[in-house]
């Protein structure tokens, strides 16, 4: 099951400031909803261990995470993919890009991602849901961790 997602947020800090922090693994582990451990593997890689919840389903993900295409500090490609056990797996990317407006940085994103196994019989609108509340949950948290002084 495929499933896309766009959206932006405005975020009251200089652009180099965003870039920083996306490309910070404590910002990013802090950020990411049910995140466990996000370690740096290379200058452009991750290994990440989250648990997420998506309707009945819990289930740990262990995967890799690598940043592509990057362009400081106008955005990058982030691509992952993740296994769940017996709750299936998950893979996908987003492309993010940072824009200066209004005295601040605008940071939009598109995201395509696939999931198979248990997670893929739940429903198109059960993910949907699910996976717009942790985008929606991720940059909350990041912009929060923008607004802060403390890194």
């Amino acid at each position: 099951m495929a499933t896309t997602m766009n959206g932006e947020y405005q975020l009251p800090a200089a652009q180099e400031v965003v870039w920083e922090k996306l490309n910070d693994p404590l910002v990013l582990k802090a950020c990411i909803p049910g995140c466990e451990s996000l370690d740096k593997t290379s200058d452009t890689g991750f290994q990440a261990v989250a648990t997420i919840k998506i309707g009945p389903v819990k289930a740990k993900f262990k995967g890799a995470v690598t940043l592509s295409d990057l362009d400081p500090p106008n955005g990058y490609k982030i691509s992952g993919q993740g296994e769940g056990g017996v709750a299936g797996f998950a893979k996908g990317g987003a492309t993010v890009k940072l824009t200066p407006k209004d005295g601040g940085t605008l940071l939009s994103y598109a995201v395509e991602a696939q999931i198979g196994g248990k997670l893929a019989q739940l429903g198109q609108r059960l993910v949907n849901g699910a996976a717009k509340k942790i985008a929606d949950d991720f940059f909350t948290n990041f912009a929060n961790a923008v607004n802060s002084p403390a890194s």
